[in-house]
């Protein structure tokens, strides 16, 4: 494992970047409605990145087509935009994003419960939030990974729900995914000790079911399912290890 440490200068370039995914995520995720296809919202982000002479994080990583992964439903992550994806009333749409500018990347997501009325689904959507600001409020320095993994699996399986384990969060730096691997479940006192300089993303991917922890990958090979077809929700910060404490990067955010 080879955790990168960030000196003064470069936390000041990712707060850069980590500021303007910050803008753009919020920008997609207010601008979701029914009738919009995923591959407009996939033109909001180019667009902002035209505009600002910035890239995309994910454009081309690893041959990623699109510049937002939009994913819906009980589509976890990595959904590709496309024109014939048809946004409709009661979808619960994922919009994650990263810019990297000055050679570093942020990385952040939000869930739109779009028109939700079903006071399940709104639960789950509110846990998954918990889950982010429990993991957040875990991390600092001198603290273990499994520490902040088992912050967020307490509040998911308090709540009945599931976590995806297949897919995790990630260091992010001067690519948008590097070591440490970041569980949303954990023991404690176990893992990789956080020091200053770390830049992790934090990012529960929660499940309305248990069976929906298990997931699969579809024939387009990016886009992640629950197994069971269940609905997920997915919350996202990079957040910086500090001498007394972890700052949200990806600021202003959907964080109560």
């Amino acid at each position: 494992m080879n955790v990168d440490i960030k000196s003064k200068s470069e936390m000041e370039r990712m707060r850069v970047a980590c500021r303007m995914s910050a803008e753009i995520r919020d920008i997609c995720a207010n601008a979701v409605e029914p009738g919009m296809t995923t591959a407009d919202i996939d033109d909001l982000v180019r667009a902002y990145c035209d505009r600002h002479r910035v890239e995309a994080a994910f454009y081309r990583y690893a041959g990623f087509p699109g510049h937002i992964c939009v994913s819906i439903n009980d589509e976890v992550i990595h959904g590709i935009p496309d024109r014939n994806r048809i946004i409709m009333p009661g979808d619960l749409v994922k919009t994650d994003v990263g810019i990297r500018t000055k050679g570093y990347n942020g990385d952040t997501s939000r869930t739109v419960a779009l028109g939700v009325t079903d006071p399940e689904v709104l639960r789950l959507v509110e846990t998954t939030k918990k889950c982010l600001r429990a993991g957040i409020e875990a991390a600092g320095p001198g603290v273990h990974l499994g520490d902040v993994g088992y912050a967020i699996q307490k509040v998911a399986e308090e709540a009945g729900f599931g976590i995806v384990r297949d897919w995790i969060g990630h260091g992010v730096g001067k690519t948008v995914h590097e070591d440490p691997e970041v569980p949303n479940y954990g023991v404690p006192g176990t893992k990789l000790i956080l020091r200053p300089g770390m830049t992790i993303a934090i990012e529960p991917m929660i499940t309305m079911t248990k069976a929906g922890e298990k997931t699969d990958v579809l024939p387009n090979n990016w886009t992640v399912v629950t197994r069971d077809r269940c609905l997920a929700a997915h919350f996202e910060h990079t957040v910086a290890i500090t001498e007394d404490g972890c700052e949200i990067l990806t600021l202003p955010a959907d964080y109560p």
